[in-house]
This record gives C-alpha cells, sequence and structure tokens, in this order.
C-alpha cells in the first residue's frame, strides 16, 4: 500500500478533530469508527471482502502499514469470517492514540500538552496543516452538494462519519439539517461502508448478540426490547446514540 496515500482511519480522525480546541468530537463512538474504518481500507486493498453480515480474509498478505497489518493479522488468526459487529465492538484500547501519535510522526497535527483542573496531564492536537482537512471535508461537501456518486474511499468516509455521529460537527444547527441527512444516505454508495458502518451503529445501540436483520417494510416491524424503536433512515441505518459529545485526548 502506498502510504503517499491517507488511509480512511487517518481521514476520519482528521475530520473528529476540532480545529479551534485541539479536541476530538464523538471519542468513544469515534473509537469504534476507527475500527471500523480499518476493515474498509483493508477491503479496498483486497486484503478482506464480507461474507454476508461477517468477513473473510482472502489475501493475508501484509499491506506495509503497521496498524492495518495488526488488525489482518488479528484477523487471519481467527481462522473463519467473524462478524463485523463483534470485530468492531471487541476492545480496542489505544487505537485513537495510536493513529494520533502515527498523524503527530507524519507531521499532519502536533502535540500541545496541558493540564486538567491544573493536575492532570492532557495533550491536545492540533492540526499542521488545515489545507488536508479542507480538502477531505471538500470532497464530502462536493459528494453532498452535487449528488454525484462520490468515489467508494468518499462514500465509505461519509458512512463512518455518519455512524459516529459526526454530522453534527461538521454541519451543525438547524442550517445543517439537509447536509446531515444527504451525509447519512451517501451509506447507500458503498457496499463494504455500508456494511461497517450498521455495524458501527449496531454496536452503540446494543444490538449486537444476533445477526442483523432486514430493514422493516414502512410502517411495519416490532419495536426493538425495551419499548423505543430506534430512529432510521430510509435505508434502515439507525441514528448514532447521542451524548457523545467533546473530550479531551489524555495522555498518562
Amino acid at each position: 500500500m502506498s502510504r503517499s496515500r491517507r488511509t480512511i482511519p487517518e481521514e476520519l480522525l482528521l475530520l473528529a478533530l476540532d480545529p479551534t480546541t485541539g479536541t476530538t468530537a464523538q471519542p468513544q463512538s469515534l473509537d469504534l469508527g476507527l475500527a471500523g474504518a480499518q476493515l474498509v481500507e483493508l477491503a479496498l486493498a483486497g486484503r478482506i471482502a464480507p461474507d454476508g453480515d461477517r468477513i473473510a480474509v482472502v489475501l493475508p498478505r501484509p499491506t506495509g502499514d503497521p496498524t492495518l497489518d495488526c488488525a489482518l493479522e488479528l484477523l487471519r488468526r481467527r481462522g473463519s469470517p467473524v462478524r463485523a459487529v463483534h470485530w468492531i465492538g471487541g476492545p480496542r484500547l489505544g487505537l485513537r492514540q495510536t493513529y494520533l501519535s502515527h498523524l503527530e510522526r507524519c507531521g499532519m497535527v502536533h502535540a500541545v500538552n496541558g493540564q486538567m483542573c491544573g493536575v492532570l496531564p492532557t495533550t491536545r492536537y492540533q492540526a499542521t496543516d488545515n489545507a488536508i482537512s479542507r480538502e477531505i471535508r471538500a470532497r464530502l461537501d462536493a459528494a453532498i452538494r452535487t449528488g454525484v456518486p462520490p468515489d467508494p474511499r468518499t462514500a465509505a468516509l461519509a458512512a463512518l462519519a455518519h455512524a459516529v455521529g459526526l454530522g453534527k460537527h461538521l454541519y451543525p444547527g438547524n442550517e445543517g439539517r439537509s447536509c446531515r441527512s444527504r451525509l447519512r444516505d451517501l451509506i447507500r454508495h458503498d457496499p463494504m461502508g455500508g456494511l461497517v458502518a450498521h455495524a458501527v451503529l449496531d454496536v452503540q445501540n446494543g444490538v449486537a448478540a444476533g445477526p442483523r436483520r432486514p430493514a422493516a417494510a414502512a410502517g411495519g416491524g416490532a419495536a426493538p426490547r425495551g419499548g423505543q424503536r430506534p430512529v432510521s433512515d430510509p435505508g434502515g441505518v439507525t441514528e448514532p446514540a447521542r451524548g457523545a459529545g467533546m473530550a479531551r485526548v489524555a495522555v498518562r
């Protein structure tokens, strides 16, 4: 894999970084999104492929990206296809920090050390070149506003951005409502991105126990346990859980 090209996990993280505060939006769901973004990147590299709602390794050869190759090796060791929702919902300790450190080594962000409450050490990350983030954002904007089907990488990035709840970070307020809706609709343009985005949403909504069922017909279908029906778009994409908010990335 050529390292002249940014990977989808890297782009998702750059989208989530607030250029003013140096914090990441939706930190809890972002961790799930980064795990899912690795699957999409591996699929685009021809290393894995979807098998229903499962992920199968089709070419175990390393990509040359250490973080992706670690994920590929873990998938290979499973020995059989693994459900995307189980993979994404598994422990991913330190994945966000791994990518932040990687972006720092690549010169795309720089660390700003500080303290929380005057005691706890924290590290914020500021983009060193906002033009990179603007270029990524411009691709999403073009896909949203022109209606032209995006390339698979942009479609997958849009699906993951929606799934982790970045819509309100990228397109805030009432004026951004139509853009958030179209961002959600881009999930249809990439099968692998759609599979992974659905898995991210399922993990957030606590429905990872059984196989994913087809979306119910309009006006039908039973509500999930607890009496509440998750909000879905016309394509059956459940809205991400609320309450993740903004948080600092602490380095201890």
